[in-house]
């Protein structure tokens, strides 16, 4: 074995590769057919999008394991531990199982220089195709068509939501967008698009490969009521059916969106409509409107680009506080600032910006200098140092809202001590 422990595989990925990120499928699927690119599981669902991916996998997720079916999840990127990304009926692995499975990619490889990200995409399939699942759910990481996770072929491939984000190698438009993240689909097969305003370009792309393309708005819908909410679509129709457990409008819409990609493969993997119920009850993915304390309340959110921004400003004008709301802001450099403060515009009272570690990272001076110069904001070395200096000026009524990257977010759960997924109150 060439490392010993996690951290000491880590580390060494992060060198494997210099260019750290470095799209396209040839190396991944080399490295794959040299570990005997054995079956992952008897049913794969893919999920790309701009925002939504974490919540459509963890319904997904939630709804085949109150079916009673083995399910295996990976996303990225993590929070506070590498081990958050591969999941095996709701438990991450542990250390030994992720040093198994690099071990075993490494000593495949030959000397294919892997990304980190390729590295931990191959490590989840190593590791599913050892369980005998009944289902992997796959959150793609960055697009869709030359993306890691795009080596498999899906049995239902979802496109939650298209926007702009990470356009320096998914292009500046939606449409560019939307046609790298419908590389997800493949001919006779169900595929799912969650935006209630699809690209063209992605249906034409579903069109010409022959997939069964299913687009909210116009083949399903979620119908809200007073006290339920309907899922309609044809065939696969659900009423009666409880809210999310999960805060935000938009989790109706990725909740039908899930429903949308399960009945796609209901024919391999049957739902009861208490399997549904207990499934939308019970799925939590932390980090994503993440309630922490009652009075004042923490709010952490990994929002990172305008369009999750907008979301987020959705759900904080339902949420009535008597006191100010306070924002910490801590962003990476490649990230359109700008355009999440404006989405949040008359939801913050106080801006708490602070800085980041890392190649990517972005200084809070930095940061400071992309907002406009009329907004109310102090500056921070750190995320810690921002939480230690809100922490002091809030009280009863208020409210503190952590956003702006997975690391921001990562780090303030650590500074509250927070190491499960918070329900909601």
């Amino acid at each position: 074995m060439r490392q010993r422990s996690l951290a000491d595989w880590l580390a060494w990925q992060e060198q494997l590769n210099p260019k750290g990120i470095e799209l396209g499928l040839e190396r991944v699927r080399v490295a794959w057919q040299a570990l005997g690119a054995p079956q992952v599981a008897d049913t794969v669902l893919t999920i790309a999008g701009t925002n939504g991916k974490g919540s459509v996998v963890a319904y997904c997720d939630a709804i085949l394991r109150a079916g009673g079916y083995r399910v295996g999840t990976y996303t990225s990127p993590h929070l506070q531990r590498y081990n958050e990304r591969i999941c095996l009926d709701g438990v991450e692995v542990e250390d030994q199982v992720l040093c198994a499975a690099f071990s075993a990619i490494d000593a495949a490889r030959g000397d294919i220089p892997l990304t980190y990200f390729e590295f931990g995409t191959l490590a989840a399939f190593w590791i599913f195709a050892q369980e005998g699942l009944d289902a992997a759910v796959l959150e793609v990481g960055l697009g869709g068509r030359l993306d890691a996770v795009n080596v498999l072929d899906a049995d239902v491939a979802v496109v939650t939501s298209v926007d702009l984000d990470h356009q320096d190698w998914l292009g500046n438009d939606r449409e560019t967008i939307g046609y790298e993240k419908a590389g997800v689909y493949r001919p006779d097969r169900p595929a799912v698009c969650g935006d209630l305003s699809a690209p063209q370009r992605l249906e034409r792309h579903a069109r010409d490969i022959g997939a069964r393309l299913c687009c909210a708005g116009r083949d399903f819908r979620a119908v809200s009521h007073p006290a339920h909410w309907d899922f309609e679509a044809d065939p696969g129709a659900r009423r009666g059916l409880p809210f999310p457990a999960m805060r935000g409008r938009h989790q109706l819409r990725n909740a039908a969106t899930a429903l949308a990609a399960l009945a796609g493969v209901a024919d391999r993997l049957p739902l009861d409509q208490r399997a549904v119920r207990d499934g939308l009850l019970s799925a939590r993915v932390a980090g994503r409107m993440e309630v922490v304390g009652n009075d004042p309340i923490w709010l952490l959110d990994v929002a990172h680009n305008p369009h999750a921004a907008r979301a987020l400003a959705e759900a904080l004008r339902d949420q009535y506080v008597s006191g100010a709301t306070h924002a910490v802001l801590a962003m990476l450099t490649d990230k359109d600032a700008a355009g999440v403060v404006a989405a949040l515009d008359g939801c913050v009272d106080h801006w708490w910006l602070a800085g980041l570690e890392g190649a990517r990272a972005m200084t809070a001076q930095t940061l400071r200098e992309r907002l406009p110069q009329t907004l109310k904001a102090s500056c921070f070395a750190t995320v810690e140092d921002a939480l230690t200096a809100v922490s002091g000026r809030i009280g009863k009524g208020d409210r503190v809202i952590v956003l702006g990257s997975f690391l921001t977010v990562g780090q303030a759960r650590d500074w509250l001590g927070v190491n499960c997924v918070v329900g909601p109150l």
